[in-house]
């Protein structure tokens, strides 16, 4: 083993994995945010927006089962490349759309472009990271979501009121041209990047049950041979189980806050900064967590285990939202939820390049996304028919409060079902 203290060029590709994750939020978001310009030029119903939404969830799904397996093809810097190239395009056609036809059109183009985000960043993490900085890695990584959650409302509303909403998309579409010159000059695998020192490549390379077998490289990884292992599905149901509660989180707290306690949803608001803030720190304090156990000496499985248990009862407290008299109460239960989410996020995405070799790391992330997006594809049918029916009865609140109920209880059906499948975690051999 070399003495040398290894370098931290691994930190920068964090820090690029961080951005496009940023612009990729950001360019997800803003039609819910240009949602009432666009709804009064183009005359939208409310189903109109919802199967302009769904169209980009249902491309999302279906790009993340190809995008996976075609960057364990060609590998990360190129994978990523192509994904920001499409999504960034479709991002600014945006501003060309004259139809409600043409928003889903482009939406599609842009749920295809941005499926290819995470596959990437997870199999970039694998390839740079040792297992016992995984997890911190991809917490810092996965803030970035929350990082854009937080940055949209604050820069579309400024540029729609000075610009116009064709600028808007414009403006946020570009910005991923910007960051792909950062992503080809700095990105390269670390056996090909040449600030990469010897004592850092040794310590990326570090796992024993990580050497590359010579034979192995370049071999074609099928879906039916994955699908065909319970380590797949292991992640395939902690994704469909949880991922769906994210969606609501990004979609439906606003309008809880609105109707539960009168929030005014056209000025800055200081409640909803703060829950989106929480996950950002919930991102980062859940990946270092399994980390740290991990640097002390716990086993692997152990720790991301202990680590993902802690994180689903801290959802559990979002039940008593219900109970809550004032919005501070039901900030700081749903601020604890949706960190604790962004926590799980961080853990069970390290549990697919724990699990498999790093040459198929993109196509189980693709695969197990993939199933949490049909999730969040169905779901919203499921919250609009609890909301709608109590509204008509009256009790919008009681509706919430079911919500709320199903959100306490997936993140531990899904450790639950993850332990039996996968008890210790069993590295496969493919």
């Amino acid at each position: 083993m070399n003495d040398a203290k290894p370098g931290n060029y691994r930190w920068v590709v964090v820090a690029l994995l961080f951005f496009a994750t940023t612009i990729n939020y950001l360019d997800r978001q803003i039609i819910g945010l240009l949602k009432p310009t666009l709804a009064a030029q183009f005359n939208w119903t409310e189903i109109d927006y919802k199967n302009i939404v769904k169209a980009f969830t249902a491309a999302y799904a279906i790009g993340l089962l190809v995008f996976g397996n075609f960057i364990d093809k060609i590998g990360t810097k190129l994978g990523l490349t192509i994904s920001v190239i499409i999504w960034s395009v479709a991002a600014m056609l945006h501003a060309a759309v004259k139809s409600t036809f043409g928003f889903g059109a482009v939406r599609v183009g842009l749920g295809l472009g941005e499926s290819g985000n995470f596959p990437s960043a997870i199999k970039a993490v694998a390839e740079w990271f040792p297992k016992r900085e995984r997890a911190f890695a991809t917490g810092i990584f996965n803030s970035g979501a929350n990082i854009g959650a937080v940055a949209a409302p604050i820069l579309v509303p400024w540029i729609l009121g000075i610009y116009g909403w064709q600028m808007a998309f414009l403006i946020t579409g570009s910005i991923g041209f910007i960051w792909l010159v950062f992503w080809l000059i700095f990105y390269e695998i670390p056996s090909k990047h040449k600030k990469v020192t010897a004592a850092e490549y040794e310590f990326i390379n570090s796992d024993v049950d990580e050497v590359v077998v010579p034979s192995d490289v370049g071999k074609k990884v099928r879906w039916v041979q994955l699908l065909g292992l319970r380590q797949t599905w292991t992640f395939v149901v902690g994704k469909l189980l949880t991922d769906p509660i994210w969606y609501f989180f990004l979609f439906w707290l606003p309008s809880y806050f609105s109707s539960t306690f009168k929030l005014d949803l056209t000025k800055p608001s200081l409640p909803l900064a703060i829950v989106y803030t929480a996950t950002t720190i919930g991102s980062i304090g859940g990946g270092y967590l399994s980390s740290w156990l991990i640097k002390i000496g716990w086993p692997v499985f152990r720790a991301r285990k202990t680590a993902m248990l802690i994180f689903a009862f801290c959802v559990v407290p979002i039940i008593a939202a219900r109970f809550a008299t004032n919005i501070w109460q039901a900030v700081a239960l749903i601020g604890l939820a949706a960190a604790a989410h962004q926590a799980w996020s961080a853990s069970i995405f390290t549990t697919a390049s724990d699990m498999f070799p790093k040459r198929a790391v993109s196509s189980v992330v693709g695969i197990g996304s993939m199933a949490g997006a049909i999730g969040g594809f169905f779901f919203p049918d499921v919250i609009g028919y609890i909301l709608q029916s109590n509204k008509d009865a009256g009790h919008i609140v009681v509706g919430y409060n079911i919500i709320f109920a199903i959100c306490g209880c997936a993140y531990l059906l899904a450790w639950v079902l993850m332990h039996v499948l996968s008890p210790r975690m069993k590295k496969v051999e493919l």
